[in-house]
């Protein structure tokens, strides 16, 4: 009787369950607007900064111009106004703006807002190099471009280097015309440039390197090695001439035997001096430090010693075809 009793006083509350599922839906139900709001709050952000303008490119700038046109590396870029900034590689920009020859170094990186700041290092052109045609090199002797006429640059030739064996022995060739540029860096430090400017130089695997200078493109042969030597050599024997109001066409300074001799072929009258490069052809397998009787100028010996001041140079003239006799000749040694 007792148990039939309690299971009809159980069975008569039918509102139980209801408030059950009611207090259920009132802690779900916020969690879910929430879930739901977030997500249309992350499809509106989407549709506003992926698809929308608000991080599209308004613009490239560039830093660092010179040679190189804004137009020029626009046209090489994948990336463009309008494109999406979050999209865009810095380094594939990168890459493909350092394909223009006068670029050196390139740095990309985005801002807000929405741009992309390229900043760049152009080439420094220091000469040019005759490898069938004239190209420009840098001062880390790097051949970057073929020369056209609206480079608009006056600068010193190397020549020696055929086209051919470049291609084909590129490494070995390689430090001969770094050797130049390093020859025209000395050459600037000790202030010949500004009294005898280099116009070319000129490399050759058996006889070193050959320099024309100047303004009568005087021939300067240093031969190999002991730059720093020859170069002090060449100050004082071009100021020795300089005092004696005379001007050489052809200056060796590649004696192995005796390196302290200088050989020095004079130039005409600073009037007719013009063209002395074409008139003396190296066509000598050495220096001559004795004219012959066919000489049209007279030759002479300095024998500049390393003991000696900048303004001692002994010499010795060749005689003339007029039989003229020589000044002073080198001490024996």
């Amino acid at each position: 009787m007792a148990r039939g009793a309690n299971r009809r006083r159980v069975d008569s509350e039918p509102g139980a369950w209801r408030g059950t599922a009611a207090r259920a839906v009132s802690l779900v139900l916020p969690s879910v607007a929430a879930v739901a709001l977030l997500a249309g709050a992350t499809y509106a952000l989407w549709r506003v900064g992926v698809e929308g303008p608000a991080l599209r490119l308004r613009e490239i700038r560039f830093e660092g111009l010179g040679r190189a046109t804004r137009e020029e590396l626009l046209e090489l870029s994948p990336a463009h106004a309008g494109d999406h900034l979050l999209a865009v590689d810095p380094a594939a920009v990168e890459a493909a703006l350092a394909r223009h020859p006068w670029i050196d170094t390139v740095a990309v990186r985005r801002s807000l807002p929405p741009a992309l700041e390229v900043t760049v290092t152009e080439r420094r052109a220091v000469a040019l190099v005759d490898l069938g045609g004239l190209y420009l090199v840098d001062s880390h002797a790097r051949v970057f471009k073929r020369a056209a006429p609206g480079d608009g640059l006056d600068l010193p030739v190397v020549t020696g280097i055929a086209r051919e064996d470049w291609v084909e022995r590129r490494p070995e060739l390689e430090p001969l015309l770094s050797g130049a540029l390093a020859l025209l860096d000395r050459w600037a430090e000790r202030g010949l440039d500004r009294r005898a400017p280099v116009s070319e130089i000129h490399i050759d695997p058996d006889w070193g390197v050959t320099v024309y200078a100047g303004r009568e493109g005087t021939e300067i042969r240093l031969g190999t090695g002991d730059l720093p030597a020859k170069l002090s050599r060449l100050e004082r024997v071009l100021d020795a001439l300089d005092a004696d109001g005379r001007e050489a066409s052809v200056l060796h300074l590649d004696n192995r035997r005796r390196p302290e001799w200088v050989a020095v072929r004079l130039a005409g009258r600073r009037t007719s001096a013009l063209g002395a490069r074409a008139q003396t052809q190296p066509d000598e397998a050495g220096p001559k430090r004795v004219g012959g009787a066919s000489d049209a100028h007279a030759s002479l010996v300095m024998a500049v010693g390393t003991r000696a001041s900048s303004r001692s140079a002994h010499e010795r003239v060749v005689p003339r075809q007029d039989g003229g006799s020589g000044r002073r000749s080198p001490p024996s040694r």
